[in-house]
């Protein structure tokens, strides 16, 4: 299943998460990748730092629900976004502005721009970024993000970096449409040897805590 920009941007807005996973290990990130999907997450990025990622995403692709989307993460060029594409990424996300955020829209491709400062965050939009990833969003804290979206409303900001379970509502209740949670979730699970029970256990927790706050919006 593909969405197209508009569709992923509800999507994310209704999940609250996109799970980042990034390992050491191909068969390791594999296997977290799905095992995310599997307790509910429905937005899993595998970063492009991971060994032989586009096979994991070919692999994550070809197992996935068929309500779960897999993206790349970490794409900064041109022949990233290609690379990605035809191993069938359905979303690519950026650690900044680079060539990758035009070439991903340019491809009809959903995008998370990595931003930091208004100005970022402004071009990003500017750019055609379906969502702008606050990064990394441990720096300033949901007050921070806050303070961003006081004058930018309508963007739609994804936080990323450092947000562990027991901080996610507070992001929320900044106005981040969503949060990113890489090694706070995944712990060393996408490595040879790594606690997956563990992983899968935290995963129940983030899900748990993104359904009560959409309870307490409703």
């Amino acid at each position: 299943m593909n969405q197209t920009p508009q569709e992923f941007l509800a999507g994310v807005r209704a999940a609250k998460l996109v799970a980042i996973v990034r390992g050491s290990c191909r068969e390791a990130a594999t296997a977290a990748a799905l095992a995310l999907m599997e307790e509910g997450f429905r937005y899993v990025e595998v970063a492009l730092t991971t060994p032989d990622a586009p096979g994991v995403i070919a692999a994550v692709r070809a197992a996935a629900p068929p309500d779960a989307l897999v993206g790349a993460g970490t794409v900064l060029s041109v022949s990233d976004v290609r690379e990605v594409e035809a191993a069938g990424a359905q979303f690519i996300v950026t650690p900044a502005l680079a060539d990758s955020v035009r070439e991903g829209v340019r491809r009809g491709l959903p995008v998370l721009a990595g931003a930091l400062t208004p100005t970022e965050v402004h071009e990003g939009m500017s750019r055609g970024a379906t969502l702008i990833k606050l990064f990394p969003a441990f720096i300033g804290g949901p007050r921070y993000l806050k303070a961003l979206h006081d004058p930018f409303p309508n963007v739609p900001l994804i936080a990323v970096g450092g947000v562990g379970a027991g901080d996610a509502a507070d992001y929320w209740d900044a106005g981040a449409a969503a949060v990113g949670p890489g090694s706070p979730l995944v712990g060393n699970a996408a490595s040879a040897g790594g606690d997956l029970g563990g992983m899968r256990a935290r995963a129940r927790e983030y899900l748990r805590r993104a359904a009560d706050h959409s309870r307490g919006e409703s």
